[in-house]
């Protein structure tokens, strides 16, 4: 009997992800595989751990370099134009000061996808990387995690690439139309959260040669509200199961606090745990 491909869609949110790396923690303490991810943001920084099988790496240097000041803040941004510094998160983090396991993750072999939102175009873009050595993949990386207005656009393949989020926050849609029945769902909001319209004169001031980029902008919160209750329709009828912060700890996307982060990081593992037997039944389907 034929099993449908099961999913794993991760929302970004920055340092909202901790939740997501707690959640993911469990995933690999319980020993819950997927045949496929994709992820926005922050939810691809972390998914690359899961599928590399590398437990705790994610709160491990979120804890020990947060307070480092090339991080992210307001250093980096001044010296480079990134909130985030290029070369300390994606060059020294993942190769020397905490190695991610690369030959771990190509020998997974899990379908990984990042999204990006093409700059030009206004669309969502969705990059399989199988590989991160020697290959583009840590640039696309980045630029899906490349938040507007505080974020250099991104020249990867051929493309000017910035936050996935902007276009498609919740790319369930996408993953099923790549063939993936049933999801789970990784999302780093309460339940009743709603986008808000953000002022679109800021990325009209800074964007106003990529017209189409302003207006994904513009619709951002429509297509995050709509993409989260199409969540919850697939969570009502069973093709979903709905993974997201059980309290609101009011973390920003730029929160300074290791001990906050620790907590969020704690509150994924908290929900995960509380539901592994429904989560457990799902993943068997």
């Amino acid at each position: 009997m034929h099993r449908p491909n099961l999913g794993l869609v991760l929302e970004g949110g920055a340092m909202r992800g901790l939740y997501t790396a707690g959640v993911l923690d469990v995933f690999l303490e319980q020993g819950i595989a997927v045949d496929g991810v994709i992820g926005v943001s922050a939810g691809t920084v972390h998914g690359v751990s899961y599928v590399s099988g590398q437990h705790g790496r994610s709160i491990r240097y979120y804890e020990k370099y947060r307070s480092d000041k090339r991080f992210m803040g307001l250093y980096p941004l001044l010296t480079t134009g990134d909130i985030v510094d290029k070369t300390f998160c994606y060059e020294d983090i993942p190769w020397r000061l905490d190695p991610f396991d690369n030959d771990a993750f190509v020998k997974a072999g899990t379908p990984f996808y990042v999204t990006c939102t093409n700059v030009e175009t206004g669309k969502a873009e969705y990059i399989r990387c199988t590989d991160f050595k020697g290959t583009d993949a840590m640039e696309y990386l980045r630029a899906g995690a490349s938040m507007p207005l505080v974020s250099r656009i991104v020249e990867v393949g051929g493309k000017k690439l910035l936050d996935g989020g902007v276009a498609d926050p919740i790319p369930l849609a996408a993953f099923r139309r790549m063939g993936y029945e049933r999801n789970i769902v990784v999302l780093t909001r309460p339940a009743g959260y709603r986008k808000k319209p953000a002022s679109p004169l800021p990325f009209q001031a800074v964007y106003h040669s990529y017209p189409a980029f302003v207006q994904a902008m513009a619709d951002r919160h429509a297509v995050y509200n709509r993409e989260v209750a199409a969540a919850e329709c697939g969570a009502a009828d069973g093709s979903v199961l709905l993974l997201r912060p059980s309290t609101d700890l009011n973390i920003s996307r730029t929160e300074r606090s290791v001990q906050k982060l620790r907590q969020l990081y704690e509150l994924g593992r908290s929900d995960t745990l509380a539901r592994l037997g429904e989560l457990k039944h799902f993943c068997q389907k």
